[in-house]
């Protein structure tokens, strides 16, 4: 593959730059399609941002060993969450599901048989991530997962910059003076998981583990984040990664 851009060692690589050499070089139409949409820009407030939860459960966390078996998505911004555009998919992972990975995400042998290989769905959810930021709860699975199962079928992989709503609960609940305070007074960390940072904000409980429903309360966590922390102003390049 040709190199990415060649800019000054000054200048790093934008997520504009990457777009736009991967439209070239991508021989996949699919993934030709979805570069060519672009990127917002960073400075773009978060407010204009057209957005798009995504979830996926999968039989492990090591993208070279466990697979995705669904994947739901959410369109969304800060002002309305779009659920009859939602779409959920199981798809057949290329390994045997193990009883572990069944007691967390409950997708059932017998659905997987019918399932269709993520390839199948592929075009359809590039379609619906084009044009807007993913919006994820730790993007190393999503990112990772799809980059890895993308160039399993396609020959090429894809990366896209996320808004990772975990991130957000880290810069506070880990990483600020108060958070290192409360190491030093010997105090447990704030969880950051989904279920305890929507909790923070006053949200519902919702069933854990379900692809969907896991993409809904991250879209409905975001908007809760930017609303007490942030603002509809704030540009994206201080929330997206």
């Amino acid at each position: 593959m040709k190199p990415l851009l060649s800019r000054r060692h000054s200048e790093p690589p934008t997520w504009a730059d990457y777009f736009m050499a991967r439209r070239e070089q991508a021989r996949d139409t699919a993934l030709e399609r979805y570069f060519d949409v672009g990127v917002p820009t960073p400075e773009t407030p978060i407010g204009d941002v057209p957005m798009l939860a995504m979830d996926m459960e999968t039989t492990g966390l090591d993208e070279q060993r466990h697979a995705i078996v669904s994947i739901g998505v959410v369109p969304f911004d800060l002002k309305r969450i779009r659920l009859a555009e939602r779409r959920y998919w199981v798809v057949r992972p290329p390994r045997p599901l193990n009883e572990r990975s069944i007691t967390f995400h409950h997708i059932t042998h017998s659905e997987i048989e019918q399932a269709p290989d993520l390839d199948d769905v592929l075009d359809e959810l590039l379609a619906a991530m084009a044009g807007r930021i993913v919006v994820v709860h730790y993007r190393h699975i999503e990112r990772t997962f799809l980059n890895a199962a993308v160039k399993a079928r396609r020959g090429e992989g894809i990366h896209f910059p996320v808004i990772d709503t975990m991130s957000l609960e880290a810069r506070l609940h880990r990483q600020s003076w108060w958070a290192r305070l409360r190491r030093w007074l010997g105090r447990p960390p704030a969880s950051i998981r989904l279920p305890d940072s929507r909790t923070r904000y006053g949200l519902p409980p919702y069933q854990a583990h379900h692809a969907l429903i896991d993409a809904l309360a991250t879209a409905e966590l975001l908007q809760a984040q930017i609303a007490h922390r942030y603002s509809p102003e704030t540009p994206l390049r201080e929330v997206w990664s």
